[in-house]
Protein backbone atom coordinates (compact mmCIF):
# COMPACT_ATOMS: atom_id res chain seq x y z
CA UNK A 1 0.00 0.00 0.00
CA UNK A 2 1.11 3.33 -1.00
CA UNK A 3 0.34 5.86 2.16
CA UNK A 4 0.91 9.36 1.89
CA UNK A 5 1.98 10.84 5.40
CA UNK A 6 1.31 14.86 6.43
CA UNK A 7 3.16 16.45 8.90
CA UNK A 8 6.05 13.50 9.54
CA UNK A 9 8.16 16.46 11.11
CA UNK A 10 6.33 15.32 14.33
CA UNK A 11 7.03 12.20 16.44
CA UNK A 12 3.90 10.32 16.40
CA UNK A 13 3.55 11.12 12.14
CA UNK A 14 7.45 10.41 11.88
CA UNK A 15 6.77 6.94 14.06
CA UNK A 16 3.92 6.34 11.63
CA UNK A 17 5.82 6.43 8.90
CA UNK A 18 8.59 4.66 10.15
CA UNK A 19 6.26 1.81 11.29
CA UNK A 20 4.56 1.72 7.53
CA UNK A 21 7.86 1.26 6.14
CA UNK A 22 8.70 -1.25 8.46
CA UNK A 23 6.09 -3.35 7.14
CA UNK A 24 6.32 -3.52 3.64
CA UNK A 25 4.19 -0.21 3.04
CA UNK A 26 5.52 2.52 0.41
CA UNK A 27 5.30 5.94 2.70
CA UNK A 28 5.05 9.78 1.01
CA UNK A 29 5.67 11.98 3.34
CA UNK A 30 4.33 15.18 3.00
CA UNK A 31 6.04 18.35 5.58
CA UNK A 32 7.56 21.49 5.04
CA UNK A 33 10.88 20.66 5.72
CA UNK A 34 13.10 17.69 5.72
CA UNK A 35 13.62 15.27 8.32
CA UNK A 36 16.29 12.83 8.98
CA UNK A 37 15.77 9.39 9.30
CA UNK A 38 13.12 8.64 7.38
CA UNK A 39 13.72 6.16 4.79
CA UNK A 40 10.95 7.42 2.38
CA UNK A 41 10.12 9.81 -0.79
CA UNK A 42 9.70 12.85 1.01
CA UNK A 43 7.28 16.14 -0.56
CA UNK A 44 8.59 19.34 0.76
CA UNK A 45 5.03 20.79 1.07
CA UNK A 46 2.72 23.24 2.76
CA UNK A 47 -0.46 22.04 2.40
CA UNK A 48 -2.01 25.35 2.40
CA UNK A 49 -0.83 24.65 -1.50
CA UNK A 50 -3.61 23.24 -2.95
CA UNK A 51 -2.00 22.33 -5.88
CA UNK A 52 1.40 20.87 -4.82
CA UNK A 53 -0.29 18.63 -2.22
CA UNK A 54 -2.39 17.20 -5.20
CA UNK A 55 0.22 16.40 -7.14
CA UNK A 56 2.44 14.90 -4.04
CA UNK A 57 -0.52 12.53 -3.55
CA UNK A 58 -0.63 11.12 -7.05
CA UNK A 59 -0.97 7.44 -7.09
CA UNK A 60 -1.04 6.99 -3.39
CA UNK A 61 -3.80 4.47 -2.13
CA UNK A 62 -4.38 5.97 1.67
CA UNK A 63 -3.48 8.89 3.41
CA UNK A 64 -2.86 9.32 7.29
CA UNK A 65 -3.26 13.33 7.79
CA UNK A 66 -1.50 14.51 10.83
CA UNK A 67 -0.06 17.74 9.71
CA UNK A 68 -1.36 20.81 12.04
CA UNK A 69 -0.51 24.41 13.38
CA UNK A 70 -0.17 23.46 17.42
CA UNK A 71 0.39 25.20 20.64
CA UNK A 72 -1.66 28.86 20.99
CA UNK A 73 0.79 31.86 19.37
CA UNK A 74 -0.82 33.10 16.72
CA UNK A 75 -4.39 34.28 15.49
CA UNK A 76 -7.68 32.53 14.83
CA UNK A 77 -6.30 32.95 10.92
CA UNK A 78 -3.33 31.44 11.11
CA UNK A 79 -4.66 28.29 12.97
CA UNK A 80 -7.90 28.37 10.69
CA UNK A 81 -5.75 28.41 7.46
CA UNK A 82 -3.57 25.29 8.22
CA UNK A 83 -6.32 22.79 10.50
CA UNK A 84 -8.95 23.79 8.72
CA UNK A 85 -8.21 25.14 5.16
CA UNK A 86 -5.18 22.39 4.92
CA UNK A 87 -7.55 19.90 5.66
CA UNK A 88 -10.23 20.65 3.29
CA UNK A 89 -6.87 20.84 0.68
CA UNK A 90 -6.08 16.95 1.89
CA UNK A 91 -9.73 15.25 1.39
CA UNK A 92 -9.92 17.62 -2.34
CA UNK A 93 -6.18 15.83 -3.03
CA UNK A 94 -7.65 12.54 -2.23
CA UNK A 95 -10.66 12.92 -3.71
CA UNK A 96 -9.44 14.30 -6.79
CA UNK A 97 -6.82 11.55 -7.09
CA UNK A 98 -8.85 8.05 -5.93
CA UNK A 99 -7.75 7.67 -2.89
CA UNK A 100 -9.77 5.44 -1.01
CA UNK A 101 -8.66 5.86 3.10
CA UNK A 102 -8.43 8.67 5.35
CA UNK A 103 -7.27 8.40 8.67
CA UNK A 104 -7.35 12.02 10.68
CA UNK A 105 -5.00 12.81 13.59
CA UNK A 106 -7.67 14.57 16.63
CA UNK A 107 -7.23 15.60 19.52
CA UNK A 108 -9.52 14.99 22.88
CA UNK A 109 -9.21 18.12 23.50
CA UNK A 110 -11.95 19.05 19.98
CA UNK A 111 -14.71 17.54 22.83
CA UNK A 112 -12.90 19.03 26.02
CA UNK A 113 -14.33 21.94 27.58
CA UNK A 114 -12.68 21.55 30.89
CA UNK A 115 -14.79 19.45 33.57
CA UNK A 116 -13.35 16.23 34.34
CA UNK A 117 -13.69 13.02 31.68
CA UNK A 118 -14.14 9.46 33.43
CA UNK A 119 -14.79 6.48 31.36
CA UNK A 120 -15.49 8.91 28.73
CA UNK A 121 -16.07 8.07 24.89
CA UNK A 122 -15.46 10.15 21.98
CA UNK A 123 -18.10 12.79 22.11
CA UNK A 124 -19.35 14.93 18.97
CA UNK A 125 -16.72 17.73 18.47
CA UNK A 126 -17.26 20.61 19.55
CA UNK A 127 -16.97 24.37 17.80
CA UNK A 128 -17.66 27.79 18.88
CA UNK A 129 -14.65 28.09 21.64
CA UNK A 130 -13.22 31.66 21.45
CA UNK A 131 -10.00 30.80 23.96
CA UNK A 132 -8.44 28.20 22.20
CA UNK A 133 -7.28 28.33 18.52
CA UNK A 134 -6.05 25.12 18.39
CA UNK A 135 -8.80 23.52 19.73
CA UNK A 136 -11.41 25.36 17.72
CA UNK A 137 -9.83 24.41 14.09
CA UNK A 138 -9.20 21.13 15.26
CA UNK A 139 -12.74 20.45 16.09
CA UNK A 140 -13.46 21.89 12.51
CA UNK A 141 -11.26 20.24 10.63
CA UNK A 142 -12.60 17.13 12.30
CA UNK A 143 -16.04 17.69 11.44
CA UNK A 144 -14.74 18.15 7.86
CA UNK A 145 -13.20 14.60 8.06
CA UNK A 146 -16.10 12.57 9.05
CA UNK A 147 -18.42 14.84 7.01
CA UNK A 148 -16.84 13.16 3.93
CA UNK A 149 -16.80 9.99 4.32
CA UNK A 150 -18.37 8.35 1.50
CA UNK A 151 -18.80 5.36 -0.99
CA UNK A 152 -15.30 6.56 -2.45
CA UNK A 153 -13.49 8.00 0.48
CA UNK A 154 -13.64 6.13 3.74
CA UNK A 155 -12.37 8.39 6.67
CA UNK A 156 -12.07 7.45 10.50
CA UNK A 157 -10.50 10.22 13.06
CA UNK A 158 -8.40 9.39 15.83
CA UNK A 159 -7.33 11.32 19.00
CA UNK A 160 -4.93 10.44 20.70
CA UNK A 161 -4.06 11.24 23.97
CA UNK A 162 -0.99 12.78 25.93
CA UNK A 163 1.37 11.08 23.35
CA UNK A 164 4.52 10.24 24.71
CA UNK A 165 8.07 8.56 24.70
CA UNK A 166 11.61 8.23 23.84
CA UNK A 167 12.31 11.94 21.22
CA UNK A 168 9.04 13.41 22.57
CA UNK A 169 10.37 17.26 22.85
CA UNK A 170 6.35 18.07 23.86
CA UNK A 171 5.08 16.18 27.07
CA UNK A 172 8.59 14.55 28.12
CA UNK A 173 10.86 17.14 27.06
CA UNK A 174 8.99 19.96 28.89
CA UNK A 175 8.14 18.12 32.00
CA UNK A 176 12.25 17.44 32.37
CA UNK A 177 13.38 20.64 31.22
CA UNK A 178 10.96 22.51 33.95
CA UNK A 179 12.02 20.06 36.69
CA UNK A 180 15.68 20.38 36.25
CA UNK A 181 15.42 24.22 36.44
CA UNK A 182 12.94 23.76 39.74
CA UNK A 183 10.24 25.18 37.64
CA UNK A 184 7.91 21.74 37.57
CA UNK A 185 4.57 22.88 39.02
CA UNK A 186 1.72 20.67 39.57
CA UNK A 187 -1.95 21.77 39.54
CA UNK A 188 -3.85 20.94 42.68
CA UNK A 189 -3.16 17.47 44.32
CA UNK A 190 -1.73 16.04 41.69
CA UNK A 191 -4.25 13.46 41.84
CA UNK A 192 -6.39 13.81 39.01
CA UNK A 193 -6.56 10.45 37.05
CA UNK A 194 -5.35 10.81 33.28
CA UNK A 195 -4.91 8.25 30.75
CA UNK A 196 -2.11 8.92 28.18
CA UNK A 197 -0.49 7.24 24.99
CA UNK A 198 2.88 5.54 24.80
CA UNK A 199 4.44 6.76 21.56
CA UNK A 200 4.77 3.14 19.72
CA UNK A 201 0.92 2.26 20.68
CA UNK A 202 -0.49 5.62 19.44
CA UNK A 203 1.40 5.05 16.20
CA UNK A 204 0.14 0.91 15.95
CA UNK A 205 -3.58 2.50 16.34
CA UNK A 206 -3.52 4.80 13.70
CA UNK A 207 -1.80 1.81 11.55
CA UNK A 208 -5.00 -0.42 12.85
CA UNK A 209 -7.56 2.32 11.94
CA UNK A 210 -5.68 2.45 8.14
CA UNK A 211 -6.34 -1.26 8.11
CA UNK A 212 -9.42 -1.43 9.05
CA UNK A 213 -11.15 1.37 7.13
CA UNK A 214 -13.59 0.19 4.24
CA UNK A 215 -16.76 1.15 2.84
CA UNK A 216 -18.82 -0.49 5.14
CA UNK A 217 -16.43 -0.33 8.17
CA UNK A 218 -17.76 0.04 11.51
CA UNK A 219 -15.32 3.04 12.20
CA UNK A 220 -16.24 4.28 8.96
CA UNK A 221 -17.24 8.15 9.51
CA UNK A 222 -16.75 7.76 13.24
CA UNK A 223 -14.17 9.19 15.78
CA UNK A 224 -12.12 7.18 18.43
CA UNK A 225 -9.94 8.52 21.31
CA UNK A 226 -6.89 6.56 21.77
CA UNK A 227 -5.14 5.95 24.96
CA UNK A 228 -3.08 3.49 26.84
CA UNK A 229 -6.35 2.21 29.03
CA UNK A 230 -4.28 2.83 32.14
CA UNK A 231 -5.55 5.78 34.25
CA UNK A 232 -2.48 7.23 36.47
CA UNK A 233 -2.58 9.90 38.52
CA UNK A 234 -0.85 13.34 37.26
CA UNK A 235 1.71 12.83 40.06
CA UNK A 236 2.70 9.42 38.79
CA UNK A 237 3.31 10.45 35.08
CA UNK A 238 5.53 13.40 35.75
CA UNK A 239 7.31 11.04 38.33
CA UNK A 240 7.59 8.55 36.07
CA UNK A 241 9.30 10.66 33.27
CA UNK A 242 11.87 12.20 36.41
CA UNK A 243 12.60 9.14 36.89
CA UNK A 244 13.10 8.16 33.99
CA UNK A 245 15.93 10.90 33.02
CA UNK A 246 17.58 10.95 36.81
CA UNK A 247 15.99 13.86 37.37
CA UNK A 248 14.85 15.19 40.86
CA UNK A 249 10.77 15.49 41.18
CA UNK A 250 10.12 18.60 43.53
CA UNK A 251 6.95 20.02 41.84
CA UNK A 252 5.71 23.65 43.26
CA UNK A 253 1.59 23.25 44.18
CA UNK A 254 -1.21 25.91 42.74
CA UNK A 255 -4.81 25.06 43.32
CA UNK A 256 -6.76 24.43 40.27
CA UNK A 257 -9.07 27.51 40.40
CA UNK A 258 -5.79 29.87 40.77
CA UNK A 259 -3.81 28.07 38.35
CA UNK A 260 -6.97 28.12 35.40
CA UNK A 261 -7.26 32.16 35.96
CA UNK A 262 -3.42 32.55 35.97
CA UNK A 263 -2.90 30.28 32.86
CA UNK A 264 -6.15 32.60 31.27
CA UNK A 265 -4.39 35.55 31.83
CA UNK A 266 -0.86 34.29 30.76
CA UNK A 267 -2.75 33.62 27.73
CA UNK A 268 -4.08 37.21 27.07
CA UNK A 269 -0.79 38.87 27.55
CA UNK A 270 2.03 36.25 26.58
CA UNK A 271 1.82 36.90 22.60
CA UNK A 272 2.60 40.83 23.35
CA UNK A 273 5.69 39.69 24.73
CA UNK A 274 6.77 37.16 24.04
CA UNK A 275 7.15 34.76 20.74
CA UNK A 276 7.87 31.30 22.41
CA UNK A 277 4.95 29.13 24.22
CA UNK A 278 3.93 30.22 27.64
CA UNK A 279 5.00 28.68 30.99
CA UNK A 280 1.01 27.93 31.31
CA UNK A 281 -2.17 28.13 30.07
CA UNK A 282 -5.87 27.56 30.69
CA UNK A 283 -6.10 24.55 29.05
CA UNK A 284 -2.67 22.65 30.50
CA UNK A 285 -4.13 23.93 34.06
CA UNK A 286 -7.64 21.97 32.92
CA UNK A 287 -5.21 19.13 31.82
CA UNK A 288 -3.22 18.91 35.01
CA UNK A 289 -5.84 19.53 37.68
CA UNK A 290 -8.93 17.56 36.44
CA UNK A 291 -9.35 13.81 35.55
CA UNK A 292 -9.64 12.35 32.20
CA UNK A 293 -9.45 8.83 30.97
CA UNK A 294 -11.72 6.98 28.50
CA UNK A 295 -13.21 3.68 27.64
CA UNK A 296 -11.22 1.90 25.00
CA UNK A 297 -13.53 -0.95 24.25
CA UNK A 298 -14.57 1.26 21.08
CA UNK A 299 -11.26 1.40 19.67
CA UNK A 300 -10.25 -2.17 20.37
CA UNK A 301 -13.71 -3.65 19.05
CA UNK A 302 -13.86 -1.91 15.92
CA UNK A 303 -9.94 -0.95 15.18
CA UNK A 304 -8.85 -4.54 16.61
CA UNK A 305 -6.38 -2.74 17.84
CA UNK A 306 -5.18 -2.55 21.64
CA UNK A 307 -2.09 -1.20 23.58
CA UNK A 308 1.05 -3.64 23.54
CA UNK A 309 3.14 -1.33 25.54
CA UNK A 310 2.53 -0.77 29.19
CA UNK A 311 3.17 2.53 30.86
CA UNK A 312 5.53 0.39 33.11
CA UNK A 313 7.62 -0.82 30.11
CA UNK A 314 7.33 2.99 28.46
CA UNK A 315 8.58 4.22 31.56
CA UNK A 316 11.54 1.62 31.35
CA UNK A 317 11.94 2.58 27.50
CA UNK A 318 12.65 6.01 28.14
CA UNK A 319 15.25 5.46 31.11
CA UNK A 320 17.17 3.27 28.61
CA UNK A 321 16.98 6.37 25.81
CA UNK A 322 17.97 8.87 28.54
CA UNK A 323 20.99 7.05 29.98
CA UNK A 324 22.20 6.21 25.97
CA UNK A 325 22.19 10.17 25.39
CA UNK A 326 24.22 10.81 28.37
Amino acid sequence: MKVAVTGAGSLLMSSIANALIQRGDEAVCIQRRPVENLDCQQELVDIRDADALRRATVGCDAVIHGAARVGIMGSSGDFRSVNVDGTDNVITAAQHNNISRMVFVSTPSVSHTGTSLVGALADRAVTGRSHSHYAETKARAEQLVLAANCSSLSTVALRPHLVWGPGDTQLVGRIIERASQGKLVMVGSGNALVDSTYIDNAADAHIAALDALHLSAPCAGKAYVIANGEPRTVNELMRGMCDAAGIAFAPKHVPLAIATRLGTAIERMWPLIRKSEPPLTRFVAEQLGTAHWFDPRPAQMDLAWSPSVTIDEGFQRLRNWCEAKK
